[in-house]
């Protein structure tokens, strides 16, 4: 496999928009023909040869090459964009976009990413190594074809919309996600290693949501069914079982009403006094808030 490498040499001072930058944009080209593939910012064009420090070649084909990306890619989007093959290594954080579309290949960011990471992900594989923004592995705005395969794996936390429209593959957050995972999914897997806020699953059609952790406020439309085991990353736990939304349309196979599956780890006696005490702690700092007068914020 032959690699290319791209430095970061000028910080945009908005964001630039880089969808040239995978294994398939750059496959088969020179270093000069690389240099000169269009970028974007705003409604100006730019070439890449203007932001970017090019060394190395590429393979001829996208499963022949190597993409690594390095500095500071907060204000760069669309990295790996739509990547079929090969492997692409960013070596920091990166802004929106990142994986968006990739159908194959492997992609790895050593830092964090911000939102609309994977989404419309159809295969490959995406490894976020920090933290991940809103909407991981979901649809684009408008659409309804969220994550359709591959996997995405989080070492870091996640934001709101997790899994937004998942129709297929697999997300594994490590650690905590916020609000409203799997919304509107009809299909794939969801594994949740830490907790999870409220709205877990809300109007969920089909597919599987894995939380390891506790979750705030469980959705209402979710019914207990009983426990099981699962294997999870490799690993067994007991889960209470749930099937969901019952407030949601529900399709039929073979004559049986397809739901979405709600798992969440059976804590041990001493998980439960804890985060008992914890919820109570929470709540009595809540209602002290609450009374404290106007003059003793002020002068704090």
């Amino acid at each position: 496999m032959e690699t290319v490498t791209l430095t970061l040499k000028t910080t945009p001072t908005l964001m630039l928009e880089a969808e040239a930058i995978s294994p398939d944009g750059l496959a088969g080209k020179t270093p000069d023909q690389i240099r000169a593939l269009p970028v974007y910012m705003g409604r100006e064009t730019y070439t890449l040869g203007e932001y970017f420090d090019v060394s190395g070649s590429p393979g001829s084909t996208a499963a022949e090459t190597k993409v690594v990306v390095k500095g500071d890619l907060s204000r760069v989007k669309y990295l790996g964009s739509k990547m079929s093959a090969g492997e692409m290594v960013i070596e920091g954080n990166a802004d929106m976009y990142v994986g968006a579309w990739m159908s194959g290949g492997r992609l790895t960011v050593k830092g964090s990413v911000d939102d609309f990471a994977g989404t419309g992900m159809k295969g490959g594989e995406l490894l976020i190594e920090g933290n991940a923004g809103n909407y991981l592995g979901s649809a684009y705005r408008g659409d309804w074809r969220g994550m359709q395969g591959g996997l995405i794996r989080v070492k870091g936390n996640a934001g709101s919309d997790t899994g937004y429209f998942m129709n297929g593959g697999t997300i594994i957050v490590e650690g905590n996600v916020d609000v409203h995972v799997g919304t509107h999914a009809e299909g794939g897997t969801i594994v949740i290693k830490g907790n999870a806020k409220s709205r877990l699953g809300g109007q969920m059609v089909e597919g599987t949501i894995i939380l390891l952790g506790t979750v705030d406020v469980m959705m209402p439309g979710f019914k207990y069914v009983g426990d099981e085991e699962v294997d999870v990353d490799g690993q067994k736990f007991l889960m209470s079982a749930y099937i969901g939304d019952l407030g949601e349309r529900h399709r039929k196979r073979k004559g049986a009403t397809i739901y979405g599956r709600l798992l969440i780890r059976k804590p041990a006696p001493a998980d439960i006094a804890a985060s008992r005490e914890a919820r109570l702690a929470r709540a009595r700092e809540a209602k002290k808030a609450r009374f404290i007068a106007p003059e003793e914020t002020a002068s704090a």
